[in-house]
């Protein structure tokens, strides 16, 4: 999303990236569209999978890790950059940004997309953790310290991960809460190639509503409240609340066919199975945009961690349907929404009463409002405003920059 406007605010940027071939999920080839056609790609290997399971490894961060450092140890011989720039939740390669910076002198930018090290699961129940917990818990508690005591600037999508890292490390270091910027341009390529990838949902009498994103237990607290709510309804006004269906698509990372469900079970619960579906299996991107335009309402959640922002609710805003929307109340999403929409949004502080009270309002008025973007308000989440704020940063830690990579 930033690439097509680097150079717009001085800064040229080539990218090192993993080839496809190496990783065990479906892509989307479709993505490449929007990336500028000037802007220089060098690929990387990965070691083979079926190889590296058997040892336990399965992450293509850790299998790529080598042949990321061969690449770009020889870009850096061969022509001066300014800054590497680490935008991936594939933690495990920032690592290399030490490296590089003690070898070549390069300072470096982490993107702290979600948290790396994290304390959130070492309380939970082992069905609420992640596959291979132990595991990753301790590979990231080793290998985060590495990158983080010698990293020259940060960028989170949320404020409270930069805290919590210059609290855990002592740093003091720019830094910026730059969230995903709204792309307008994966509306157009969406709409372009809606025969090849068109909605997964069928229309049919029912109204839908749609979700597309993960599921997990810390959503759960904000599923139950619309679960509650949408049941008070039917028991009120049976004939009017049974028209709607919930579509719950690409709940798991999971590769396809293993995904555990985790919001069907509370369908069941409370006796909504009948209006609710859930699909893990992950959705191509562009696929996605077209399944949310062809709903009749979205829904949209968050964690009931506070630190939690969700990237996600751009496209759903960038549709301009109606909208609701449930999050902590500390979430970043909630002042967001409110700024830029009327899109109807429901904290879990809340009294029961009182989201009972909105969620039922609109699902009896979601065909007569009229549900449009504040441009003006929008513009400040664009992808070309957060690019500029990057570059911001960038600025600040590479000031004499001349071909910044």
């Amino acid at each position: 999303m930033s690439l097509p406007y680097f150079e717009k605010f001085g800064w040229e940027a080539e990218v090192v990236t993993c080839e496809t071939k190496p990783h065990d999920i479906d892509t989307d080839e479709l993505l490449l569209e929007s990336v500028p056609p000037s802007t220089k790609l060098h690929y990387v290997k990965a070691f083979n999978k079926k190889i590296t399971s058997k040892l336990g490894l399965g992450s293509i961060a850790l299998r790529s890790l080598w042949f990321y450092k061969k690449k770009v140890n020889q870009l850096l011989k061969e022509k001066q950059f300014d800054l590497i720039y680490f935008s991936t939740t594939q933690f495990p390669v920032c690592i290399l940004g030490a490296y590089w910076k003690r070898k070549f002198g390069t300072p470096y930018v982490i993107d702290i997309q979600d948290p790396w090290h994290s304390e959130y699961y070492r309380d939970k129940p082992k069905y609420q953790r992640p596959k291979k917990y132990w595991f990753s818990y301790h590979l990231n508690k080793y290998l985060e310290p590495i990158a983080m005591k010698s990293v020259d600037g940060l960028i989170a999508v949320s404020e409270q991960y930069i805290i919590d890292l210059k609290n855990r490390y002592q740093l003091s270091i720019p830094s910026a809460t730059i969230t995903f910027g709204a792309f307008e341009k994966d509306m157009e390529i969406a709409k372009k190639n809606q025969l090849k990838y068109p909605s997964v949902v069928q229309k049919n009498n029912e109204i839908q509503v749609g979700y597309i994103g993960r599921g997990g237990y810390d959503m759960q607290e904000a599923i139950n409240i619309l679960f509650k709510a949408f049941k008070f309804g039917q028991q009120s006004q049976a004939s009017y609340f049974e028209n709607f269906h919930f579509n719950f698509l690409g709940t798991s990372y999971a590769p396809k066919g293993e995904g555990e469900k985790t919001i069907a079970p509370l369908a069941e619960s409370v006796g909504l199975e009948a209006f609710v579906t859930e699909q893990t299996d992950r959705i191509p991107f562009y696929q996605t945009i077209n399944t949310l335009a062809a709903m009749d309402m979205l829904f949209i959640c968050g964690s009931n961690d506070n630190k939690y922002t969700a990237s996600k609710i751009y496209p759903y805003l960038l549709l301009e349907k109606p909208l609701l929307a449930i999050f902590h109340e500390k979430s970043s999403v909630v002042d967001i929404l409110s700024k830029c929409s009327n899109a109807t949004v429901i904290t879990f502080q809340e009294h029961t009463s009182i989201q009972i009270e909105k969620i039922i309002s609109f699902f009896y008025l979601y065909n007569k409002t009229s549900y449009k973007l504040n441009k003006e308000t929008f513009f400040y989440y664009t992808a070309e405003e957060m690019t500029r704020r990057q570059t911001d940063l960038f600025q600040n830690i590479a000031p004499t920059h001349k071909n910044p990579c």
